[in-house]
């Protein structure tokens, strides 16, 4: 395999893991004001933009999700939180494209955090059960929008290698097999 990155952000990519143990330094409000440019920057289907996001500081309700989390204890420690979240009632009937849209925003986040200094790990909430009937309430969104994941954020307080390599066996060219 060869090293060459003709950019830094193929190394935010490549470093990009998912940290679950944070510092208590706050991330400063333009560090927030970034992540969240960068998550509406993700491609939308059909451009409909139906996501909306919660910024959660208050340490009280990162507690709050901790518990109501099964996977959540990485929010123990985290300063910040995102919440991806999607507006089901401005898609048309049957179009789940607002998962995807969610999923390249999330991505969005997690590699910006990465470039910012930050740390980061992806806890799912959608169709995860009882996970999203806990969660759920701790935010209060309408019942048309969609709890689809939280990004848990800080200055990590453990450090992990970066990814390396590709899988042989994973890598089809042209067709199956």
């Amino acid at each position: 395999m060869t090293n060459f990155h003709i950019d830094p952000t193929i190394g935010f990519i490549l470093g990009r893991r998912s940290v679950r143990k944070f510092l208590p330094n706050a991330v400063i409000p333009e560090m927030v004001t970034t992540l969240l440019e960068c998550a509406f920057a993700a491609p939308s289907a059909h451009n409909r933009r139906p996501l909306h996001f919660i910024v959660v500081d208050d340490r009280a309700t990162l507690d709050a999700l901790a518990k109501a989390h099964d996977s959540g204890k990485a929010m123990e420690t985290a300063p910040l939180a995102i919440a991806v979240c999607a507006d089901t009632s401005i898609m048309p009937e049957g179009d789940m494209a607002w998962i995807e849209d969610a999923a390249a925003a999330m991505e969005n986040i997690l590699i910006a955090a990465r470039a910012l200094g930050l740390e980061g790990v992806w806890l799912k909430v959608m169709d995860r059960h009882p996970r999203e009937e806990r969660v759920t309430p701790v935010f209060g969104p309408p019942p048309h929008v969609k709890i689809v994941a939280i990004a848990a954020l800080g200055y990590g307080d453990e450090a992990k290698d970066p990814h390396r390599g590709v899988n042989e066996e994973r890598i089809h060219r042209n067709v199956w097999g």
